[in-house]
Protein backbone atom coordinates (compact mmCIF):
# COMPACT_ATOMS: atom_id res chain seq x y z
CA UNK A 1 0.00 0.00 0.00
CA UNK A 2 1.27 3.43 -1.29
CA UNK A 3 1.46 6.22 1.89
CA UNK A 4 0.84 9.71 -0.02
CA UNK A 5 1.89 12.83 2.25
CA UNK A 6 -0.53 14.88 0.43
CA UNK A 7 -1.84 17.35 2.44
CA UNK A 8 -5.65 17.87 2.58
CA UNK A 9 -6.98 21.32 1.56
CA UNK A 10 -10.18 22.55 2.31
CA UNK A 11 -11.51 26.19 1.54
CA UNK A 12 -10.27 27.32 4.72
CA UNK A 13 -6.42 26.11 4.00
CA UNK A 14 -7.16 27.27 0.67
CA UNK A 15 -8.40 30.97 1.71
CA UNK A 16 -5.41 31.20 4.18
CA UNK A 17 -2.67 30.33 1.39
CA UNK A 18 -4.54 32.66 -1.02
CA UNK A 19 -4.55 35.50 1.34
CA UNK A 20 -1.17 35.01 3.06
CA UNK A 21 1.11 36.70 0.71
CA UNK A 22 -1.12 40.10 0.29
CA UNK A 23 -0.85 40.02 3.80
CA UNK A 24 2.89 40.04 4.01
CA UNK A 25 3.27 42.37 0.89
CA UNK A 26 0.88 44.56 3.02
CA UNK A 27 2.72 43.92 6.63
CA UNK A 28 6.23 44.46 4.93
CA UNK A 29 5.09 48.27 3.60
CA UNK A 30 3.33 49.02 7.20
CA UNK A 31 6.36 48.06 8.85
CA UNK A 32 8.52 49.92 6.16
CA UNK A 33 6.37 52.88 6.98
CA UNK A 34 6.51 52.92 11.25
CA UNK A 35 10.57 52.15 10.65
CA UNK A 36 10.78 55.39 8.87
CA UNK A 37 8.30 56.87 10.86
CA UNK A 38 10.90 55.96 13.94
CA UNK A 39 13.83 57.50 11.78
CA UNK A 40 11.71 61.08 11.27
CA UNK A 41 10.87 61.10 15.35
CA UNK A 42 14.32 60.47 15.93
CA UNK A 43 15.85 63.11 13.79
CA UNK A 44 16.24 61.79 10.58
CA UNK A 45 15.72 64.44 7.80
CA UNK A 46 15.84 61.87 5.07
CA UNK A 47 17.42 64.48 3.18
CA UNK A 48 20.00 63.44 0.52
CA UNK A 49 22.52 66.21 0.04
CA UNK A 50 23.30 65.35 -4.10
CA UNK A 51 24.98 68.78 -5.46
CA UNK A 52 23.08 68.64 -8.14
CA UNK A 53 19.59 68.24 -6.96
CA UNK A 54 19.14 67.58 -2.76
CA UNK A 55 16.56 64.44 -2.57
CA UNK A 56 13.97 64.20 0.10
CA UNK A 57 12.91 60.32 0.95
CA UNK A 58 8.87 60.60 1.80
CA UNK A 59 7.36 58.29 3.47
CA UNK A 60 4.79 58.09 -0.19
CA UNK A 61 8.23 57.04 -1.67
CA UNK A 62 9.10 54.92 1.16
CA UNK A 63 6.05 53.07 0.64
CA UNK A 64 5.62 53.15 -2.83
CA UNK A 65 9.23 51.53 -3.78
CA UNK A 66 8.37 49.21 -0.90
CA UNK A 67 5.37 48.02 -2.20
CA UNK A 68 7.01 47.60 -5.79
CA UNK A 69 9.66 45.57 -4.39
CA UNK A 70 7.68 43.13 -2.70
CA UNK A 71 5.50 42.43 -5.41
CA UNK A 72 8.63 41.85 -7.50
CA UNK A 73 9.93 39.63 -4.87
CA UNK A 74 6.37 38.12 -5.02
CA UNK A 75 6.92 37.59 -8.46
CA UNK A 76 10.00 35.90 -8.40
CA UNK A 77 9.32 33.40 -6.21
CA UNK A 78 5.85 32.67 -7.87
CA UNK A 79 7.70 31.99 -10.94
CA UNK A 80 10.57 30.23 -9.40
CA UNK A 81 7.71 28.19 -7.92
CA UNK A 82 6.96 26.68 -11.58
CA UNK A 83 10.34 26.15 -12.62
CA UNK A 84 11.78 24.28 -9.54
CA UNK A 85 11.72 22.23 -6.49
CA UNK A 86 13.60 24.19 -4.68
CA UNK A 87 12.21 27.90 -5.20
CA UNK A 88 11.92 28.40 -1.38
CA UNK A 89 15.85 27.60 -0.74
CA UNK A 90 16.32 29.68 -4.08
CA UNK A 91 14.64 32.76 -3.47
CA UNK A 92 15.12 33.29 0.15
CA UNK A 93 19.32 33.50 -0.95
CA UNK A 94 18.24 35.85 -3.37
CA UNK A 95 16.20 37.99 -1.28
CA UNK A 96 19.08 37.50 1.29
CA UNK A 97 21.24 38.93 -1.65
CA UNK A 98 19.04 41.79 -2.82
CA UNK A 99 18.80 42.91 1.08
CA UNK A 100 22.37 42.98 1.34
CA UNK A 101 23.20 44.88 -1.86
CA UNK A 102 20.74 47.13 -0.91
CA UNK A 103 22.42 48.47 1.87
CA UNK A 104 25.71 49.38 0.03
CA UNK A 105 24.53 53.05 -1.59
CA UNK A 106 23.53 54.16 1.74
CA UNK A 107 27.58 54.29 2.09
CA UNK A 108 27.77 56.68 -0.80
CA UNK A 109 24.68 58.66 0.26
CA UNK A 110 25.80 62.52 1.84
CA UNK A 111 23.13 62.87 4.47
CA UNK A 112 23.23 63.06 8.51
CA UNK A 113 24.43 60.12 10.64
CA UNK A 114 20.64 60.11 11.53
CA UNK A 115 19.23 60.33 8.10
CA UNK A 116 21.95 56.83 7.03
CA UNK A 117 21.32 54.68 9.87
CA UNK A 118 17.42 55.42 9.61
CA UNK A 119 17.56 54.59 5.96
CA UNK A 120 19.67 51.10 7.26
CA UNK A 121 16.81 50.14 9.50
CA UNK A 122 14.19 50.96 6.85
CA UNK A 123 16.10 48.47 4.17
CA UNK A 124 16.28 46.09 7.31
CA UNK A 125 12.81 46.49 7.67
CA UNK A 126 12.16 44.79 4.20
CA UNK A 127 13.05 41.83 5.59
CA UNK A 128 9.94 41.36 6.60
CA UNK A 129 8.74 40.47 3.23
CA UNK A 130 11.43 37.46 3.81
CA UNK A 131 9.38 34.81 6.06
CA UNK A 132 6.18 36.68 5.20
CA UNK A 133 6.55 35.33 1.34
CA UNK A 134 8.34 32.19 1.99
CA UNK A 135 5.76 29.01 1.74
CA UNK A 136 5.75 27.35 4.82
CA UNK A 137 7.43 24.07 5.25
CA UNK A 138 5.50 21.41 6.01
Amino acid sequence: MTSYNAIPTTSTTLRASWLARPTGVAATVLVTLFVWLLGRLAGADYLLDDPAQPVVISAGATAVVTLVVALLGWGALALLERVTRHAARIWTGLAVLVLILSMFPIFFVVATPATMAALYAVHLAVAVLIPALRPDRR
